[in-house]
């Protein structure tokens, strides 16, 4: 799908192309009410209401990310409702049955993240988690009854403790897909940064993506609406786009 994409918004790569494709291929949107968080320029919010959703809302801190999923919306002729603030603050009050996102999660030299600069697209704090984290403990107050969460980060974040920490929220979580794409730009520059803090081997180059998946507790079947899509072996999942390289 082609996108509009302001200057200092995220542009859609392999992180945003693996969780679409799982949540296409497990029918997590058809029928249901979405909200993508921390929108950037609308990619995942598309796909959803592309795929059926009953409701899609888009929130980002960004004016120009807001601006630009409206944008998008409109070329294409999807119905989005875009709002912009932090995080799940413009949805107070609202339930929805799918809450999907791709937070930034490359660890950077600071805690301190950006506001006005293009890092803020991809810099989470010195371990990658200072967003990832919140999403994870905020989550619950935006999920519906039988509600679920897609999640894609990097591996370099440790997926242990996002499904950790969705658990302790009071949500069963496990990761759902996984594969291995070469360092972008941002990445290869930050190797030396990574080798020193022991987060990659010395000469790594790679790093995987895993999207983590949790669902509201009391549904003791995962596989409830589609078994055969939810059980599917995503360990050797690729990204069809050479040029998929996560947020770096």
């Amino acid at each position: 799908m082609m996108l509009l994409r302001l200057p200092g918004v995220y542009r859609a790569e392999g992180d945003t192309e693996m969780v679409t494709d799982l949540m296409c291929r497990g029918g997590f949107a058809h029928g249901r009410d979405v909200l993508d968080v921390g929108t950037g320029s609308g990619a995942l919010a598309l796909a959803a209401a592309r795929a059926g959703a009953a409701t899609v809302t888009a929130v980002d801190l960004s004016l120009r990310s807001v601006v630009a999923t409206w944008l998008n919306s409109r070329l294409h002729g999807l119905p989005v409702s875009v709002r912009q603030g932090d995080m799940f603050t413009p949805v107070t009050g609202r339930r929805f049955d799918l809450v999907v996102a791709n937070p930034p999660y490359v660890p950077a030299e600071t805690d301190v993240l950006p506001r006005h600069r293009k890092a803020r697209c991809w810099d989470g704090g010195s371990d990658g988690r200072a967003v990832l984290d919140r999403v994870c403990a905020e989550v619950t107050g935006v999920l519906a009854p039988r509600g679920d969460v897609l999640i894609v980060h990097s591996g370099l974040c440790d997926a242990d403790l996002t499904v950790a920490a969705l658990q302790t929220s009071g949500l069963d979580a496990r990761v759902l897909a996984r594969c291995t794409v070469p360092f972008g730009p941002v990445m290869h520059g930050r190797a030396v940064m990574l080798e020193t803090r022991g987060l990659i081997r010395p000469g790594q180059r790679t790093e995987e993506l895993v999207v983590v998946g949790a669902r509201n507790r009391g549904i003791r079947n995962w596989d409830t609406r589609n078994g055969d899509t939810r059980n599917w072996d995503t360990r050797n999942w690729d990204a069809r786009n050479g040029d998929g390289r996560g947020h770096g």
